[in-house]
Parts: C-alpha cells; sequence; structure tokens
C-alpha cells in the first residue's frame, strides 16, 4: 500500500523491524507496549487519537472493510501479514483499542527450524507422520502461544497433489500447495447481502472437492459442520481451538457443538467427537515464555458415555517425553505416515 506518513504507521513499522517482538498494543495515545519472550514493555512514546484513527481508517481500507460507528470492531491483516485487531469508542474508553500480532516470516517448515516449539527431531518426525497418514488434527491453546504458527507448521507438511479448502476470519494461513481455494468470513456486505459466516462457508466448502479442509481458528456453530465432513471422508484436517488443555478442547468442542442449535443428545455428541478427531496437540508457554508444545493427546473413541483419551507425550522438564503408550492410530502413522513401527518402543 502506498507510504503514509501517519506516526502510528512509522512506530509500527519501525518496531515491526525489531527481532523478538511478538506483539504491539496500543492501549491509547501514550499507552504502547510491545510483547517480548513473553513480557509486555511500555514504550516511552507520544502519539495522538487523530493519527490512531486515521491508522485504523488507512488499514481498514487495505483490508476492504470498514471500522466505524456501524462496525466498531475490526479484524484484518498488516500489508506484511501480521495479525490486527481494532475496537474503538465508545466501546474502548478514552480512545480506540489496537492489538497487532506479527507474523513471523522465518518460521517456514520444521527443517528450517530445528528446535522449534522445544522439539526434538523425533516429534518432528511424528507430527509430520501426522499430516501424511491424514490425521485428524485439533490445534490447542491459549491466546498468543503460537496456535497458527505450529498449525502453519503442519500445513507446510502437505503433499502438492492434494486440493486444499481453507476458511479464515482473518487471512494468516501459509498454504503453499499449488490447487488451493482459501475463504475469508465476511460481515455483512451491501445492504438486504446475506451474512456468510463461517458455518455458511463450513457447508460450501463440502460441494469444492477438498482433499483437506482447513479452519484457522473454531470459534462457533461451525464445529458441527466440519466434525460432519471429517466423518464422511475428509480426513486430514486441521484447526485450532482456544482451550488451556486437551480435557478443556474436548469440552469446548462439545459446546461449540451444542451452539449450531440442534437437540442432540449429549452422548451423541461426544461419539461424533470421538470419530472425528485423532490428536490435540497443546500449545503453551513455559515458565520462561517460550513457546512449547506441552502435550500430545489422542481422542480413542469412548468409555461408556464419555469421551476417551490417551496422553501420547507431556513436557516434563522442559523437554516433551513419551508417555510410553503406543497409539491407538500407530499402523495408520506406520504405513501411511511412515513412522517407524517401532518409534514407541526405541531406546
Amino acid at each position: 500500500m502506498a507510504e503514509s506518513l501517519n506516526t502510528v504507521w512509522n512506530l509500527v513499522n519501525e518496531l515491526s523491524a525489531k527481532k523478538g517482538i511478538t506483539e504491539i498494543v496500543i492501549n491509547g495515545p501514550k499507552t504502547v507496549f510491545v510483547e517480548r519472550g513473553g513480557q509486555f514493555i511500555q514504550l516511552n512514546v507520544s502519539l495522538t487519537k487523530k493519527d490512531m484513527y486515521d491508522f485504523i481508517d488507512e488499514i481498514a481500507l487495505y483490508n476492504k472493510k470498514n471500522c466505524d460507528a456501524s462496525e466498531p470492531i475490526f479484524d484484518g491483516s498488516m500489508p506484511d501479514g501480521s495479525r490486527i485487531n481494532a475496537i474503538i469508542e465508545p466501546f474502548a474508553n478514552g480512545s480506540p483499542a489496537i492489538s497487532i500480532r506479527k507474523y513471523i516470516k522465518s518460521i517456514n517448515n520444521f527443517n528450517e527450524n530445528p528446535g522449534i516449539f522445544g522439539l526434538d527431531p523425533e516429534w518432528i518426525e511424528l507430527f509430520k507422520a501426522m499430516v501424511s497418514a491424514r490425521m485428524n488434527i485439533v490445534v490447542s491453546g491459549g491466546t498468543g502461544v503460537g496456535k497458527t504458527t505450529f498449525l502453519n507448521l503442519l500445513l507446510a507438511e502437505l503433499s502438492p497433489a492434494e486440493r486444499v479448502i481453507s476458511i479464515e476470519d482473518t487471512l494468516e494461513l501459509s498454504l503453499s500447495v499449488p490447487n488451493v481455494v482459501r475463504l475469508e468470513v465476511r460481515g455483512k456486505g451491501k445492504v438486504n447481502d446475506p451474512h456468510f459466516g463461517t458455518r455458511n462457508l463450513v457447508k460450501n466448502t463440502l460441494r469444492m472437492r477438498p482433499d483437506r479442509i482447513i479452519i484457522g481458528e473454531i470459534r462457533g456453530a461451525e464445529l458441527f459442520d466440519l466434525l460432519q465432513a471429517m466423518n464422511t471422508g475428509h480426513d486430514g484436517s486441521m484447526s485450532s481451538i482456544h482451550s488451556n488443555s486437551p480435557g478443556e478442547c474436548l469440552s469446548r468442542m462439545e459446546t461449540l457443538y451444542l451452539l449450531a442449535g440442534f437437540e442432540i443428545p449429549y452422548h451423541v455428541v461426544r461419539k461424533q467427537i470421538s470419530t472425528a478427531v485423532d490428536f490435540i496437540v497443546q500449545v503453551s508457554r513455559n515458565r520462561e515464555g517460550t513457546r512449547v508444545i506441552s502435550q500430545i493427546q489422542e481422542v480413542t473413541g469412548m468409555e461408556g458415555e464419555t469421551v476417551s483419551s490417551q496422553t501420547i507425550a507431556e513436557l516434563k522438564d522442559d523437554k516433551l517425553k513419551s508417555s510410553g503408550l503406543v497409539p491407538k492410530n500407530m499402523e495408520k502413522l506406520h504405513h501411511m505416515g511412515g513412522l517407524p513401527i517401532n518409534f514407541f518402543s526405541k531406546g
């Protein structure tokens, strides 16, 4: 986009060039913070409210969206791929609030980033096998722990022969396969246009002959349609979800499923989840604030009316370590994913 003389633009561009900064938040003209190493640091800078509004207007225009009294909350992307959220007065008290999550360009794939998320080579081998074996994977984690970054690492392992359809609120995923269609959830367009939410897009995706369906983040009733897809031949689908543990992830999926509005018994909902999802990968931060994979949980089926699962690996002493359990899907991981059959009995 055209070069701007706006003070906020200059500040954001300057901060974006600095290494180690993962988040830029502007709470007001004189309260600007950056996140580095998992800690927020306040900067000694002074902006004006007009600068902030001008910046929001420009970035909204860049995204072909609005941020005004009728649509006071804005989600979009920066020119470098970073994610931005803005909320304006009167919903933000005193001034607009801006949050920018930096897009880390250097993280492209597992091979070029040894040790990323605290992973030893053996665990990277397992994740690559999960993708090749077309496991349905849910990446779970809290805010800002790297769910999208890790999902992008998994997506880098997709075969170029596959047709992939992705659905996102804001375009953040990195998809390098040639046969890809990227769908973006939009708000209301012209007067009398229907509102096409994520669920509408998931339904349409099923008519587009996808090999895999990727949803950037599950937030609502679209989970119902994604699980239907996973249960009807669309193996290898992936998404992320906001939750702090694999157990909480399963509970949240159950809640979101019921948001679809169908009166379905709980045990039927749980059965759908148990047959659709293969693995939950928990992304967290360790005590130093470093992003790590803290748990790999396999969904194994049902025990009575409860979803059963087993911990395949867990973070101990800042290292992901095997629980000693062999995945139920080991044969598939071996034959389709190339994982050595003795992978979990080595050493």
